[in-house]
């Protein structure tokens, strides 16, 4: 079953700046390896290989939907979206970040059988204008040098604030 609501544009934000480019062009991209409108510009910009972005586009994760969402309710789950949530959240509506990655997680998931990738996220994503913060995003960027930082700082920084609270027993 298709959502009922879907991100059909990927805004980018930093103060007053915004650019959006459509999912339908992502999703081009990922079917054809072809980049068009401010999509192949920005791709020519920074210098990214079309078939690259693409390949990470199609990319496949398989999780179960019942654990994933049972996941994504603990603690640590909350940790990681409150995370995220700082960066990618509905456009100018970022109290709502965490609920809506959960639901495109969930929904990404279910409707497509197990297995989530970039497209069916946004396919997913409860509202039609998913913003990403620019300066958010540069910020998790230059405390990475390598995938292996971001990986770190998505699942183990969340962890700090949960290791030295004592649980109380009334």
């Amino acid at each position: 079953m298709p959502a009922a609501q879907a991100a059909t544009n990927v805004v980018f934000v930093s103060g007053a700046f915004m650019r959006s480019i459509p999912v339908a062009d992502l999703e081009s991209l990922a079917q054809t390896g072809q980049a068009r409108g401010l999509l192949a510009d920005v791709l020519t910009l920074s210098k990214q290989k079309p078939a690259d972005v693409a390949k990470l586009l199609n990319q496949q994760l398989t999780l179960p939907v019942v654990l994933t969402s049972r996941l994504l309710n603990t603690r640590i789950g909350e940790a990681i979206l409150t995370r995220v949530a700082q960066i990618v959240f509905p456009l100018k509506a970022k109290a709502y970040g965490v609920p809506a990655l959960k639901a495109g997680v969930i929904l990404g998931l279910d409707n497509s059988k197990g297995s989530l990738s970039a497209i069916s996220f946004l396919k997913a994503y409860p509202t039609s204008e998913m913003e990403v913060s620019i300066p958010a995003l540069m910020a998790i960027a230059s405390k990475a040098s390598s995938i292996a930082d971001l990986v770190n700082f998505f699942s183990n920084a969340p962890l700090d604030g949960l290791k030295g609270e004592p649980t109380s027993t009334k």
